[in-house]
Order: C-alpha cells, then structure tokens, then sequence
C-alpha cells in the first residue's frame, strides 16, 4: 500500500487478519534474518479502504474494514518522511554507498582537529603534542558518537548495532560513558521510517481501540482533519438544533398556547443534540506517539520509570457510564516502548525493573509489538486493552556488574542472542594520542556548560594529571568521565565567579579541593578527631600496635590502627579479631595465623590472640589489605617487641609470607602524610601505582616491601631482638612472587 493510499483512506480491520490488512509505510532496515518481525506489518490499524486491503492481502477475501471518511492530501513538506529521507541521510543498507558523514565512514580513531600537533611529541608532555594555549582553538565533532573517548571497542559495537539494529547490553562502572553512547546511536539509526501513531475510537467494542500507524508528520493531520470534520458537523447540528427549538418555542407559543410544554420540550431537544455531539468528539482519533518534530530516531531514556511509563497506561475514568465517560481511546498513553518505536529504549541499572516489567518487555522485544492496557487492576483503565502498538526498538540495558545478578535471565539470553554484550573500562592506557582526546574532552565539557571560561593549556595539564592520578594504574588514565567531569565544572565555576576571561591551573587546584567526596571529607574529619583525642600516634615505638591504612568510598585514605594482645586460654586457643570484619577481611586473617603458627616459638595452642581493628566503625573493614598490618601486630605481641609509631603500612599477604599488592595507594599514602607519619611501607608491586600530590612527596618516605621479614626489619624496635625475628622469618618463608614478575592487578579493588 502506498502512502498516499495509506494518508487518503484510513479504516480499521478486525482483529483477525490484521497482518493483511494492515501495511507499513515502510520496511525495516537492517534487522537480520533472525531479527524479530517488524511490528509494523502487523499493527491492527485503520489503514486502508477495502480495496486497497484487498490488494495488500495479495488476493484473498478482504476484511471488513471501517471508513472514517477522512481525506488527507498530500503535504510535500511531509513527503520526505518516507523515501525522501534516505536520500538526504544516506543509505543504510550494506550494499549502498554511504555518503558524506554516513555510519560506514567512522571509524576507532577520531582525530583532535582544530589545533597543530607535533609529530614526535615528548614522553612528558601532558597535552600529547597539541600546541594550543586554550581550549577554545579545539574543535567538538558534530556527533555524540565521535565525542567518545577511550571507550573504543564500545564505540565500534554501537555503530555496528546501529547499522544492524541490534541490541546492546553494556556493564561497566557509573560515569563512563555508557548513556552517552546510547544517545550517539539514536543520533546513527535511520531516519527514514520514522511512524506516528493514532488510536481510534472502535465502535463495536469501546474497550478495544484500533490502533494505526502512519510515516512521521501525517499524524498531526490526519488529528486535525478529524477534529475539522467535527467541527463542520457541530455546527451543522447547532444550526439545526436552534431551528428546531425555535420552531417547538413558536408553536407552542403561537398555536398551543402553552410556553412551559414549550421549553421542557426545547430543552429535551437541547440535551439531545448535545448527546449526539459528544459521539461525534469520540470519532476524533488520540495521536499516542508524534515524530512529526523529530530529527534524529527518538531515544527514550526508561531508566527507573514504573510499569506504566514504562509499558503504557489507560487513565481512570471516574464517570464511567451515564453518557459522561471519556472515550477510552482518549485516556489512552503511550509507554516508553512504544515511544522509542524505530529509535533506542534505554534502561540504565536494568536490574532495578521489576521481573513482570522485565516479562513484558521481553515480549515488546521479541513481537516487536505490545498492547496498552490500565496498570492498575483496580482502574477503570484495566478493562481497556488496545491492539498491538508498534515496539520495533533497539534496546540498550546498562548497570554496574551486579546488574547482571538480579537480570532477568531470559531478557539477558534475548538481549545477548539478538545484539551484544559490551564491558564499559575503568581505565585507558596513557598514550599521546589519549592525552590529546582528553584535552577535547575538556574543551566538550566547557562547550557543553556554555558557561565557563575556556582552560589554559597549563589548567588542561593539572586535569590530566588528575585523571592520571585517579586512574591507580602506573601508565593509564581514568576513563570516569562523568566524576572528572565535576571537577572540570568546579574550576570553571571557581573563574567564573572570579570574573577571570579564562581557567587557570590554580583554579583547578582550587576545584580539587573544593570537590571533595563525601568520604574525603569524613577521612578527613575523623584524622582531624582522632588527633584531638589522641587516638593517634606518629612518634615512639609502642608493642602491639601498627598504623594500618584504609580507603573509603574510592578515592579516600584513612589511617586505621591495628592492635593485638596475647593472653592465657581458658580452653583451647584460638584468634579473636574485632570490628565488623567482612568475609575476605576474616580469611585475610586466618592467613596471617598460619605464618604464626609456623613462625613462633612458643605453644600458642595455649594462648588467645585477640585483634582489634581500633574504631572500624559501622561500615567494618572488607578486604584483605590490612594483612601485614595484622601479622606486625600480632607478632610484636607475641615477642613483646614495640613498633615504629611513626610508620604506616598497607599489603595483603599470603600464607608463604609475600607481601601482595593492594589497591588505593595513593589515596591511603596521602592519609598517613595528614596524620603525620613520616614513613609508609607498600607492596613493591604497587610502587608503579604510586601518584601523590606534590605537597605530600616531602612529607613522607615510601618503602616497598616483598616480605614480611621486610616489613618486621624496618617496623620492629632493637636490632638484636628483630634480627633473631627476621632470621627466623626468613627460614619459613618462601617467595611465591619470582622477582621481575611481580606486577599490579588489572583492576584493584579498593581495600
């Protein structure tokens, strides 16, 4: 059917046959062999007169089909809603050439444009060879898709999903990217089958309305046409209906005699034709989803929303009989997945939907339709159930690693079997190529405020520094851009309240402190207490007691002490560790009672080892990176031998004795700077890891250790007696770390 036959003639087929009655006004694009049906060809709507349905079912008996006698004519400004779009967006299939700017012509690499670039630039140089002084002398790409950054292999599985129309699953940490690229693809999915979408009114069942689609921009019309047919009739009624009273009011006046029978018999003739043009008002269809204004696909952001935002609603009605209800097709609202038809449906930390809300959008996936119907069974609403309404959409679900736990496992197995599922990175290798898309990124940020002075190249360089910084990997970046992002808003903020014409590094240095995190801030606090009540020691030597360091949130140390008592068992002796230790802090321990049982001389089956994690607090203490603090405790207490008070330390161990690496070493060597230590002992793999702020490198001394007997020689007090430890130490334990194989984790978790 064409479109022109489609806009001209617009009917309703029943239900039964509804795929040959109904026509799309245009074919899907790239949806695959295994791709579910286009929704389109299967939307029970008035489309049609009966022969043009009878021609679309290819022959066989055509439906019975009601006409609402509307005519549309043909708008030219509409008529690149259809084809006409192809030509000026490009070609989607594979086959055609694209044209400029098309899908087919992006690639990994986009390239800073706008400034000179050094061929050869130096290792140090935080801009990666761009000559710029500020970041005004950038250029910001047109598409969402190639402001990208860092994401790369992401970045190609949403162009191929958009040229493919495949769904896309992306997990990842918050901040890095993952709504950014579902709008890109909305911005690359073709524009040319776009629909509007009408309900009508269905005269032989008014809780079952018809449902219509037809391209982009005819809908409003055809809403328009209705209503001025409406119009023309009301008026035509109203001029009848005043003859007629006129004509009752005289007789009864001038032949009768009797005025009252005549305006009890002229009003009954009033709520009568006030009765017949309320049916004419209900004939008006409801346009449920409008693109007449729409530019790119629609992206529709479903994140959090409830089921009928989500799927669709029909309003309570509360005159629901008497002549006084509202048309059910009126009260009628479209869900979500009905507006993202042709376009992208996102739904970020996807495992917060409900498991019926996951159901029925794995039925609007797989049907590539879904009917309306009242999401609370106690409306008016749930009587009403529309046909079909078009739910053709790409779909991309996000969230953090635990999103995928509490999935829904068939939604994952249909996201997975119709798409791709992409990991979203925490970091990117530092290279001059990266450093350069970061100075863009700073100069997207700052366009996309609108209100921030561009950054100084020496500004640029202090937020790179940062995102090095923050990363916690030797030669990477952060790729946490929405959390760098802040920071870039802070210091823009900070120089447009000095009135300065541009950002400077010290108002980034400014940002950083004014931008602390909640936990910097509490860490900060409870350093700031815990001197007040001397509970914290940085001088002398006491035993049993051992500054261990900690991290809060994810970008905050803390300095959490550590101590241990030996005393006689009643019973059998046994390791008693205090304050709220989490599973992996519990295991860490009973490694470390391994290494002394082995280690002491003395028969400790007799005595109780009690370890107390000084003011852990309600969070507790999770993960394992307190292990050589915990050893160093318990064995300055076994041989009553004090500890450097003036020393920190943080490294997991093993049974054998290696220390091993840790995360957030940065942040917890900062902490012992505040809390004025002057020497911090770390695992030596983590010593690439190591980025303090230039205020703290004078502070304190970094010390990486492999061993325990490393961190007892340099912890405990008294030669004599720590060499009799550190040999003995030495005999026991072995390395299960080779020498020059020792490297950091991936990704660290924060202990």
């Amino acid at each position: 059917m064409s479109n022109e036959k489609d806009t001209n003639d617009p009917a309703t087929g029943t239900d039964e046959g509804r795929d040959d009655v109904d026509s799309a006004p245009s074919e899907p694009a790239g949806n695959g062999d295994d791709a579910p049906r286009n929704p389109g060809d299967s939307g029970s709507a008035p489309d049609g007169s009966a022969e043009s349905a009878s021609d679309d079912s290819g022959g066989e008996d055509s439906e019975e089909v009601w006409d609402d006698t509307v005519v549309i004519e043909d708008d030219p400004s509409t008529d690149g809603v259809g084809a006409g779009r192809e030509e000026s967006h490009g070609a989607t299939s594979d086959d055609a050439e694209p044209t400029e700017g098309g899908i087919d012509e992006l690639g990994s690499t986009v390239e800073v444009e706008g400034a000179e670039i050094d061929d050869d630039p130096d290792e140090d140089d935080l801009l990666g060879g761009l000559k710029i002084d500020t970041t005004a002398e950038l250029e910001i790409p047109d598409r969402l898709v190639d402001q990208v950054i860092g994401q790369e292999h992401a970045r190609d599985v949403i162009i191929k999903a958009a040229k493919q129309r495949r769904h896309v699953m992306m997990i990842g940490s918050p901040g890095t990217g993952k709504s950014m690229l579902a709008k890109a693809m909305s911005e690359l999915l073709p524009k040319e089958e776009l629909q509007d979408v009408l309900v009508y009114h269905n005269p032989e069942d008014g809780n079952k309305p018809k449902i219509r689609t037809v391209p982009a921009g005819k809908g409003d019309q055809i809403v328009e046409a209705h209503r001025e047919e409406a119009r023309k009739r009301n008026q035509m009624r109203s001029l009848l209906m005043w003859i007629i009273i006129a004509v009752v009011l005289g007789y009864a006046l001038i032949i009768v005699g009797q005025i009252l029978v005549g305006i009890i018999a002229a009003g009954v003739v009033y709520l009568v034709f006030r009765y017949l043009n309320r049916g004419s008002d209900a004939m008006i269809p409801n346009l449920l989803v409008n693109n007449g204004d729409t530019q790119t696909a629609p992206f529709r952001d479903a994140t959090g929303a409830h089921a009928g935002a989500l799927l669709g609603d029909v309003r309570h009605d509360p005159f629901q009989s008497g002549g006084m209800e509202t048309p059910s097709h009126d009260r009628v609202e479209a869900g979500a997945i009905h507006k993202a038809n042709k376009g992208v449906l996102f739904i970020d930390e996807i495992n917060t939907l409900d498991i019926r809300s996951q159901q029925h959008l794995m039925t609007a996936i797989q049907e590539g339709e879904f009917s309306i119907t009242g999401q609370s069974e106690r409306s008016s609403g749930a009587m009403v159930q529309t046909e079909p309404v078009p739910t053709d959409f790409v779909m991309i679900a996000a969230g953090n690693l635990d999103a995928m736990e509490n999935m829904h496992p068939a939604l994952r197995s249909r996201i997975k079997g119709y798409g791709y599922e992409v990991y979203m990175e925490d970091t990117i290798e530092d290279t001059p190529e990266m450093r350069r898309k970061y100075v863009r990124f700073i100069a997207q940020e700052v366009a996309k405020d609108g209100r921030l002075p561009e950054f100084t190249a020496e500004a640029v360089e202090e937020v790179i520094l940062e995102a090095k910084r923050r990363s916690g990997r030797k030669g990477h970046l952060t790729l946490l851009f929405r959390n760098l992002g802040g920071l870039v808003r802070v210091a823009g903020d900070i120089a447009r309240g000095e009135d300065a014409e541009l950002t400077t590094r010290d108002h980034v240095l400014q940002a950083k402190g004014r931008s602390r995190s909640i936990e910097q801030q509490l860490a900060d606090d409870f350093i700031e207490r815990r001197k007040d009540y001397e509970l914290q020691v940085s001088d002398g030597y006491v035993v049993g007691r051992v500054n261990g360091l900690a991290v809060m949130g994810e970008d905050s140390g803390i300095m959490l002490p550590v101590m241990a008592e030996v005393a006689p068992s009643q019973g059998p002796g046994e390791v008693i560790a205090t304050g709220q230790l989490k599973e992996m802090a519990q295991e860490s321990v009973s490694n470390v009672s391994a290494i002394i049982k082995k280690f002491s001389d003395e028969n400790i089956s007799e005595m109780d080892i009690h370890i107390q994690f000084v003011q852990a607090g309600q969070q507790g203490v999770d993960g394992d990176s307190a292990s050589i603090t915990v050893a160093t405790a318990v064995i300055s207490a076994l041989e009553d031998v004090g500890v450097d008070q003036s020393l920190a330390m943080t490294g997991s161990l093993s049974v054998r004795g290696d220390v091993l690496p840790v995360g957030g070493v940065t942040h917890k060597i900062e902490a012992a700077a505040k809390a004025g230590c002057t020497r911090v002992i770390i695992p030596a793999a983590n010593e690439q890891d190591v980025m303090i702020e230039d205020e703290y490198e004078d502070m304190i001394e970094v010390i990486p250790v492999s061993h325990i007997s490393e961190v007892l020689d340099i912890a405990l007090e008294g030669e004599a007696e720590k060499d009799s430890l550190v040999s003995r130490l030495k005999s026991i334990t072995g390395s299960a770390l080779k020498e020059g194989n020792v490297s950091s984790p991936s990704s660290p978790s924060p202990q």
